[in-house]
């Protein structure tokens, strides 16, 4: 390692950015010109959420940094005092571990308080996965705040670039690199099915789906309204079809969420819940399903590249690229029902992935690991552009 390594703080929340992150921290760690700094914060943290950063140890990596946002509960209160918290806690790690450059990925609003602390301390930021849209949350305007508060922006596609640069962003600062996560996924070995169910604690069915429901935080429907039209819709389905429920994030209605469908697995032999299966079992559970259900980003980030077909509920990712092994379908009981059998029949075998091809992870070290001044990086002006339909 060189005498004087670049120092690289980076941010994880939550299960979900960890995963996308972990082949980049893991590229980072083993570069000689640069040194990884760990900063933990969100639901990481929560034991409701299944305490997570248990798992970021289990997998080897240090940890430079906590910043635990007391997320007692997920009412809009405790959240945007919980983003208030995450400014001031990252301002002291800042401080302390005097990075040369901040790495964040994503929308969540503790990466958003990560990246305001940044701004203050003039620490550049390099933002993974800006430019996208999902107008069903408030993560889309967090989302675009960070790219304007970033220096460096790793995209996902040649679409997400294209509003990047939209935003005022500089040609030269814009890097289309896909997703990480896919790298994460095509390097992750897969449990066996007997190893998958013993760590579900449940014996998969004939047919079986992954289900993942996030609170729609900007939608009009109550998300416990929505929810109730899901379970409905699985509730027919019978026993033969095995139901496999991950955690909701920390967003307001989370919690319910996941209480409601506590209520509903206890009565079902054929359905089990869990807060979080960790990478290895996550995207073994995928590789295996029938169909991923729901309206998290994993059913169009990581699915399409399992040949795993996706029932995608509500408005939450809307404005997304998919790929054609998604189905989209309104948060309505017979349609869910509907959308779930032509998951069934949908041969994904052939689906092309529309955020990458695994390859993001060496792309965006080059960056990373490149020559450049503080004093420009920190500094960029306003790209002005000609307004077009295109």
């Amino acid at each position: 390692m060189s005498s004087n390594p670049r120092r690289i703080c980076a941010v994880t929340g939550s299960r979900a950015d960890y995963g996308l992150l972990l082949p980049v921290l893991r590229a980072i760690e083993a570069h000689p010109e640069l040194h990884l700094q760990l900063a933990v914060t969100g639901s990481h943290l929560e034991p409701r959420f299944g305490h997570t950063v248990d798992v970021i140890q289990d997998d080897g990596l240090g940890i430079d940094a906590a910043v635990p946002l007391g997320l007692d509960s997920d009412d809009p209160a405790t959240i945007t005092r919980a983003l208030g918290t995450a400014v001031t806690g990252f301002a002291g790690v800042l401080e302390h571990l005097q990075p040369d450059l901040l790495l964040v990925l994503g929308d969540r609003y503790e990466i958003l308080g990560a990246v305001q602390a940044a701004l203050i301390a003039r620490v550049p930021v390099a933002h993974i996965a800006g430019g996208d849209v999902t107008e069903g949350a408030f993560d889309d305007a967090i989302r675009h705040a960070i790219t304007k508060m970033a220096h460096l922006h790793f995209v996902t596609s040649e679409q997400a670039a294209r509003r990047v640069r939209q935003l005022g962003e500089a040609d030269e600062r814009v890097f289309v690199t896909g997703s990480p996560g896919i790298d994460q996924l095509r390097s992750t070995p897969r449990l066996s099915r007997d190893q998958l169910e013993q760590r579900l604690g449940m014996t998969l069915r004939p047919r079986n789906l992954a289900i993942t429901f996030h609170p729609a935080t900007l939608g009009n429907e109550d998300a416990l309204d929505q929810l109730q039209e899901l379970l409905g819709a699985l509730g027919e389905l019978g026993d033969e079809v095995g139901l496999v429920f991950t955690g909701a994030n920390a967003d307001p209605s989370g919690q319910a969420i996941n209480d409601a469908i506590k209520s509903f697995v206890a009565a079902r032999p054929n359905a089990i819940q869990h807060d979080s299966l960790g990478q290895q079992g996550y995207y073994s559970l995928l590789s295996m399903v029938d169909a991923v259900v729901g309206n998290s980003s994993s059913g169009l980030y990581e699915a399409p590249s399992l040949g795993t077909a996706t029932v995608n509920i509500g408005d939450r990712q809307q404005g997304r690229l998919k790929a054609t092994s998604v189905i989209d379908c309104p948060p309505q009981r017979a349609a869910i029902a509907d959308a779930v059998r032509s998951a069934f029949e949908l041969d994904c075998s052939e689906v092309v992935n529309p955020y990458g091809d695994g390859r993001a992870t060496p792309r965006i070290l080059a960056v990373l690991s490149e020559p450049w001044e503080h004093g420009a990086l920190i500094h960029k002006g306003f790209t002005d552009r000609r307004c077009s339909d295109d």
